[in-house]
């Protein structure tokens, strides 16, 4: 068994190294996901994709619609 570790003691290493670096993104996706934070890392002004990921409320839309009336 000691045997074997020794001789795979590099690839162990980087194994456990790309595990660590794994879990980190995913806990932080995970922190950025409950602070309401863009998972694409940049703001969502400019994106085509927005109003799918954060939808605007029912009374923001009522109130654009009175504005444009």
């Amino acid at each position: 068994m000691f045997e074997w570790i020794k001789n795979n003691l590099a690839t162990l290493l980087i194994v456990a190294g790309l595990a660590a670096a794994v879990v980190l993104i995913i806990i932080k996706l995970v922190r950025d996901k409950k602070r309401g934070a863009p998972a694409c890392g940049c703001g969502c002004a400019h994106c085509a994709m927005s109003s799918t990921c954060h939808p605007r409320a029912q009374s923001d839309k009522t109130h654009d619609d009175r504005k444009s009336g």
